[in-house]
């Protein structure tokens, strides 16, 4: 049986699935940054989502009547078609390599940017991070998130796995090719003078397995996110949010 998580996506496993409440702060931080800037339909803000995949953000921004003041443009390598994307007529695409960055894209274009869920497949994540700084608007809201281990076990998952899978013949290719823990993520944007994070937050401590009925209690993910404000780092999943300075 599939569920309607957070009331606006389809074919979940749970009404409140912690695996996906990343996308339902990031539909409470595009509202709050429409508020903010006083956007309108007449005035909208411009979002670009990097690693679009099915649109999936987009679904839980227009759970808010502030999507109405947003244009929405979407860059990916598009495996499956842009037919695959959630109201795909209704974005601009931009298909991408990231490994060599967003190339083609104007600087300084964009009011929100979002990458959620992407850096951890390139193997080279300094253009993709580089690029996203760049075509952000001065002031602008920079949100992306990556999965994290608690302090030093990123190390096992970067190094030791791969040697294990090789002496164990495992043939499944990993998506995922890089680790990291919150601090070493933040380390990767040392060289980016022009964007400053406001804030850490993390998602998932434990979810799924014995847990799952929790997921179907407003209660338990209301608790996961406190707990994810104030502990980032000790969840499996993080998202920074920071502004770009002039």
């Amino acid at each position: 049986m599939t569920y309607v998580a957070y009331g606006v996506e389809p074919d979940r496993r749970a009404t409140y699935e912690l695996r996906q409440s990343r996308y339902q702060a990031i539909g409470e931080s595009v509202a709050e940054e429409v508020r903010r800037r006083g956007a309108s339909k007449a005035n909208k803000l411009c979002l670009l989502d990097i690693g679009v995949y099915d649109g999936v953000s987009r679904r839980y921004i227009e759970a808010y009547p502030e999507a109405q003041a947003i244009d929405f443009e979407a860059v990916d390598i598009y495996p499956k078609g842009v037919e695959f994307v959630y109201k795909h007529e209704d974005w601009k695409h931009h298909e991408c390599d990231l490994h060599a960055g967003l190339q083609g894209l104007p600087s300084s274009q964009y009011d929100i940017v979002i990458c959620e869920q992407v850096l951890e497949h390139l193997y080279q994540v300094q253009p993709a991070i580089h690029d996203m700084v760049r075509v952000l608007k001065p002031g602008g809201l920079l949100i992306v998130g990556v999965p994290i281990f608690p302090e030093g076990v990123q190390y096992l998952r970067r190094h030791l796995v791969p040697v294990m899978d090789r002496l164990l013949k495992v043939k499944k290719v990993r998506g995922h090719v890089q680790a990291w823990s919150l601090r070493t993520f933040r380390r990767e944007w040392k060289n980016c003078a022009s964007v400053r994070f406001e804030t850490a937050r993390g998602f998932r401590i434990i979810s799924g397995g014995i847990l799952r009925p929790l997921e179907f209690t407003k209660s338990w993910w209301k608790l996961n996110r406190t707990v994810g404000a104030m502990v980032p780092g000790l969840c499996t999943e993080v998202q920074l949010l920071g502004r770009k300075v002039a």
